[in-house]
């Protein structure tokens, strides 16, 4: 079929395929260019090297030469550099998974598209099947020390916040409880993994994942009691930041683990606001009960 006998919506649909698999050409070519591992980079030329034919399939019939959107393909070059090989691909996969039902609409139109969706699947199991990441198998390491981070440490703010209503002392207070927690909780992973590792992990980086975790939160939770006099301000502040990291941190992990990222989002987010709750009755209490004003 030719570019004079589709319809213009058709036609769309062609353009914004091909540009999809220009994209994911450059992408994969930059991603390959940039890891370590010669074998994963050699699979990722060549699942390029089809991805660009595919481009070039559409390009026969739409008769546009597309280049590169710059941004689009820098943005997945930096999520793989600094925030993950897996899951930046895994985010690009999903927007191919949504092309791929787009060729579904043109299958009677281009009968051969069904051998583009059979290759897209074929990417994705060789992809999968190359990737191993260190910072996902410490995954588990950066899950306990963010975890315990926000539901401790968030407790804690909302019980001293009323206790103490200085947000001076609000913040010294957390910092020095969140520090002295971080280095309990490295020293408590690095004996867990000593004992019971099954040496996929190192115990040392284990330890230094789950400590760096809790401490980068313990710093981004006391921050807003720095920045203002106003401890309901400041409390208030501390939970948005728990929200943004509870969402940032989930849909990074549940996108690389394939994980329902509603279930994993809420769950998290209840239990530590959940705390919260309680630690600011327990704050109230105690100022009230023990009259103790400072």
């Amino acid at each position: 079929m030719t570019k004079q006998n589709l319809s213009r919506d058709v036609l769309d649909k062609l353009i914004t395929f091909q540009k999809d698999e220009v994209n994911s050409a450059a992408i994969y070519n930059r991603i390959a260019k940039i890891i370590p591992d010669r074998a994963n980079a050699d699979v990722l030329i060549q699942i390029a090297a089809e991805e660009q034919k595919h481009a070039a399939r559409w390009e026969a019939v739409t008769g546009k030469r597309i280049a590169p959107s710059f941004l689009f393909v820098s943005f997945f070059v930096f999520l793989a550099r600094f925030i993950g090989l897996t899951f930046a691909i895994k985010l690009l996969e999903k927007s191919e998974s949504e092309a791929q039902g787009g060729y579904l609409t043109v299958l009677e139109e281009f009968p051969d598209v069904q051998q583009i969706i059979d290759e897209e699947h074929r990417h994705e199991q060789e992809l999968m099947a190359m990737i191993d990441e260190e910072r996902l198998r410490y995954a588990g390491s950066v899950v306990l020390g963010l975890n315990d981070a926000l539901v401790e440490l968030t407790g804690a703010l909302a019980g001293f916040t009323f206790a103490f209503q200085n947000t001076r002392l609000i913040a010294m207070t957390g910092l020095i409880t969140g520090i002295s927690a971080a280095f309990s909780m490295a020293s408590s992973e690095y004996l867990s993994q000593r004992s019971e590792g099954d040496g996929s992990v190192k115990p040392g980086k284990s330890a230094l994942y789950t400590g760096g975790a809790y401490l980068v939160t313990v710093v981004l939770l006391v921050l807003p009691f720095f920045l203002t006099a106003n401890f309901i301000a400041a409390l208030a502040i501390t939970l948005a930041i728990v929200v943004v990291i509870i969402l940032g941190f989930n849909f990074y992990l549940c996108t690389a683990r394939d994980l329902p990222f509603r279930r994993h989002f809420l769950e998290m987010l209840a239990v530590s606001l959940g705390v919260t709750l309680l630690s600011f009755g327990v704050g109230v209490l105690v100022k009230q009960f023990l009259g103790v004003e400072i």
